[in-house]
């Protein structure tokens, strides 16, 4: 008969997870994974291939995190703003590695979904991508510099947020183009 496993993939992200957010991409090791779910490091191999693959399967749990979280906001531009910025708050490390190449791209096409359906809304279907890329580039940089200690002029980071938010909207819908046909 044989040995029962002492451990599964999901647990295994799930502890990848937690020490990511502890230690960054630096400290998320094998070994470090292994001693919590509570096994040797030659284990894991069962469940993941090498360290690559753990950060490749903890990036698509971070995803799916992400993308949960933006589907149940009401879909709106800030709304769907503001939860990438709480979820970046809440996962700073996880926010870094989605923006890493250990992110899958198919994962990350599917979190892409809520922006494209909001950009598409926006500014119509010919500049979706383009609305939704630039929304994402914004969003990005100002959490990135905002979780980097970047912003460093002083002032209330939340209403410059805000700020650009509404700076965001006048801009996508002030071009938006009629269906095309």
């Amino acid at each position: 008969m044989p040995t029962p496993e002492k451990t599964s993939l999901s647990r295994i992200v799930a502890a990848g997870r937690e020490l990511l957010e502890e230690s960054g991409q630096q400290g998320l090791t094998m070994q470090g994974v292994a001693q919590r779910v509570g096994v040797r490091a030659p284990s894991l191999y069962k469940h993941v291939s090498n360290r690559a693959a753990l950060l490749s399967a903890v990036a698509v749990a971070t995803v799916e995190d992400l993308l949960a979280r933006l589907e149940a906001t009401d879909g709106s531009l800030e709304e769907l703003a503001r939860c990438y910025r709480r979820f970046a708050e809440a996962r700073p490390e996880g926010f870094r590695l989605l923006n890493s190449s250990y992110a899958p791209p198919e994962a990350l096409a599917r979190a892409a979904g809520p922006v494209l359906r909001t950009s598409a809304e926006l500014v119509g279907e010919r500049e979706t991508l383009e609305a939704a890329r630039l929304l994402t580039s914004w969003l990005t940089g100002f959490i990135g510099m905002e979780l980097n200690g970047a912003f460093r002029l002083g002032g209330d980071i939340d209403r410059a947020f805000e700020y650009g938010l509404g700076a965001m909207r006048r801009a996508l819908t002030r071009h938006q183009q009629p269906p095309a046909g």
